[in-house]
């Protein structure tokens, strides 16, 4: 069994608007989570470098994905991956989205526990026409790889609705772990942040972490789930 999750960061700017990417790290540590899929984790302007520090995240238990090759960058479009140092990479790759903003995907296929994984971390658009056509893109460029395998897509959706929207869009071959709501983190409404897997993955719990470093370092709160392979 192990745990993944997926946690918006936004920038490592904390809801007491300091930003302290340390802060995130420490909220990670606290999740205990193999694999982690980041959102908003690299500045927007400028040499668009990680909010989180490359030097920081190795002096943890972590490493990043390597989809950014620029100095000091871990993510494509703000998404990132993050492993633990256990996990081996076997590929991983961008996935570019249909959108009016820059938005975007990142996949990796990992052997972790002695099994295949591959994992999608993603962050859609704010409109939700443009959200159902970005997880129908993801959908479709995980069907021509050129191997099947045990699949989960996490991120900050931004759909509010709990069945409907582009969440309609994972209702032929996916659940969804039922994670709770992760947003806003000082008082959660909104279940933004999801967890969605293929019928070969088990989720044995799931849910959002809440504690009091998570509640300051984000406004987002991090969802997580244990899952095992089916047999």
């Amino acid at each position: 069994m192990i745990t993944v999750a997926s946690y918006n960061i936004r920038k490592g700017l904390g809801t007491d608007r300091r930003r302290r990417p340390d802060r995130i790290l420490e909220v990670l540590h606290e999740v205990q989570a193999d694999i982690v899929a980041l959102q908003e984790a690299d500045r927007r302007f400028g040499a668009r470098q990680s909010a989180l520090p490359t030097e920081l995240i190795k002096q943890g238990e972590y490493r990043a994905v390597p989809f950014d090759i620029r100095p000091g960058g871990i993510g494509w479009h703000g998404n990132a991956i993050l492993i633990r140092q256990s996990v081996e990479i076997a590929d991983y790759e961008p996935i570019s989205l249909p959108t009016l903003e820059p938005r975007g995907a990142v996949m990796a296929e990992l052997h972790v526990a002695g099994q295949e994984l591959r994992v999608v971390g993603m962050h859609l658009d704010l409109s939700g026409l443009w959200r159902r056509r970005q997880v129908r893109a993801i959908i479709e460029h995980i069907r021509r790889r050129r191997r099947r395998m045990p699949t989960v897509m996490m991120g900050d959706l931004n759909e509010w609705s709990l069945h409907g929207g582009c969440i309609r869009e994972f209702a032929d071959g996916h659940h969804i772990a039922p994670t709770g709501r992760s947003y806003h983190s000082r008082r959660p409404v909104g279940c933004l942040d999801r967890i969605i897997l293929t019928p070969d993955l088990h989720v044995v719990a799931s849910g959002v972490h809440v504690s009091d470093r998570a509640r300051l370092a984000s406004d987002h709160l991090p969802v997580w789930a244990k899952v095992n392979w089916v047999s």
